[in-house]
């Protein structure tokens, strides 16, 4: 069977970003920046996005064109007889289960807060005990929780059953733009508050007093951390597109329109939290205490609150299902591949799976919120291990594959990442390929642990 490609570049660049585009880019972004000086947070992120993320970038995406396969299957094309580089992408599939183990509930969080602020459950003024008692009441319910995951993963797979240009590649064009479209909204809305000054300030100024005290290595650390892991890559969530895409434009550039759609997003996300927050006196916490106390806080409290809560997690669900989707992409693909079966089969006894495995997350929270694993809860475990781990260790695997004469070999990654028109990779950068880029992921992947 002929192995279906995207329809347009428009919607390989908007699915491509949507798998990029997640939750931290909005719970986890605005906050670092605020807490690294600002706007000099912002330009080290932008020069580690440049030096680490988009040469890695163009390396998954190099192996799933050259091979037009999914990741264990593209290795297996790719590499020299004998070699054992496609146990990677075994791997990489792990990598992706555990991180719907947990995403499916994150995205199914995001998802009953929209039909909540919808349907008018948040109320206007309320109060913050009741405001934080909504996600508690939420976490604390088995069945309320294994209601949103069944319907996030059943659609998901579904979308997937399509195909990739009549199911994937649709939807996410209409998720994609319709996150774009909310995000501008919600930021012009938010800069307009009373307060919005002081919020701005905060996160767009540099503040060299509060470099001073986290320490200028300590911002570039968590620039390059940042810059590094907000593309997901080391688990092949990218490669897939790769294998769909045409040869007509260069990965180089590619990579780098991603990279500019994905900060966008990030950047955009700031503009609606540190406003509003400010403007309403809310701290903007990170993590879950963002999205699920602080901001629900500011909206109950806002004239119009109701809609622009419903707006905001309209954005918030888009975009975590555009990731979700993206993902379970690569599962249907690599099962279908790898076993020669239909997408429809593939997408049932994937459904299977991932709703099956996502339940010990969701009980994490209920019936299982006594259990630790490596001392954290099940949600925090198996995040540790997919951004920790698999993803910082799965980019060297690929960057080793391209480069090296053991592997593919650079100068069959420089040639498919030259491919088509647009920007090219110059082969001066090899030896920073070869040498310094290994080293600088693994000072993030050290950082994890020694930080």
């Amino acid at each position: 069977m002929e192995r279906e490609s995207f329809k347009s570049r428009t919607g390989f660049l908007l699915v491509s970003a949507g798998c990029a585009i997640g939750i931290g880019n909005v719970w986890r972004f605005p906050y670092v920046v605020g807490q690294n000086g600002g706007e000099l947070f912002v330009l080290f992120y932008l020069i580690f996005l440049v030096l680490m993320g988009i040469p890695v970038l163009t390396m998954e995406l190099a192996v799933g064109r050259a091979s037009g396969k999914s990741a264990v299957l593209s290795y297996k094309t790719l590499e020299k007889p004998k070699s054992k580089w496609h146990i990677h992408g075994w791997f990489c599939m792990l990598g992706c289960y555990m991180l719907m183990m947990y995403y499916t509930t994150v995205s199914g969080w995001m998802t009953s807060y929209f039909y909540k602020f919808a349907t008018g459950e948040f109320k206007s003024g309320m109060d913050s005990k009741s405001v934080s008692s909504v996600f508690s009441n939420l976490t604390s319910s088995p069945i309320e929780m294994l209601i949103w995951i069944f319907i996030i993963t059943a659609l998901g797979f579904f979308v997937c059953s399509k195909g990739v240009q009549k199911g994937l590649e649709k939807v996410s064009k209409f998720m994609m733009v319709a996150l774009l479209v909310l995000i501008v909204v919600l930021a012009i809305h938010s800069v307009t508050l009373s307060g919005a000054k002081e919020g701005l300030s905060f996160y767009l100024i540099p503040d060299f007093e509060r470099v001073s005290k986290i320490g200028l290595g300590n911002v570039i650390t968590s620039a390059m951390s940042q810059a590094f892991f907000t593309l997901s890559l080391g688990i092949a969530a990218m490669e897939i597109f790769g294998s769909y895409m045409k040869k007509d434009h260069t990965l180089t550039g590619e990579a780098v329109r991603i990279c500019c759609l994905d900060t966008f997003v990030a950047i955009m996300a700031g503009l609606i939290i540190f406003p509003a927050c400010f403007s309403y006196n809310v701290e903007a916490g990170q993590g879950p205490a963002l999205i699920f106390d602080a901001l629900p806080n500011v909206f109950v409290n806002m004239a119009g609150g109701r809609i622009w809560g419903t707006l905001f997690f309209l954005f918030m669900t888009f975009a975590s299902f555009s990731t979700v989707i993206a993902v379970f992409e690569n599962l249907v693909s690599f099962v279908s591949d790898t076993f020669k079966i239909s997408r429809k089969k593939s997408s049932v006894i994937n459904f299977i799976i991932v709703f099956i495995t996502s339940l010990p997350c969701m009980f994490g929270f209920n019936l299982l919120s006594g259990v630790n694993v490596l001392g954290m809860g099940i949600l925090d475990m198996e995040d540790f291990v997919v951004s920790n781990i698999l993803l910082p260790l799965g980019s060297l695997v690929y960057l080793l594959f391209c480069v090296t004469k053991f592997g593919w070999g650079f100068d069959n990654y420089y040639n498919e990442c030259n491919t088509g028109k647009g920007m090219k990779l110059p082969r001066i950068v090899k030896p920073y390929l070869q040498y310094v880029l290994p080293i600088l992921i693994l000072i993030v992947f050290a950082q994890k642990f020694i930080g």
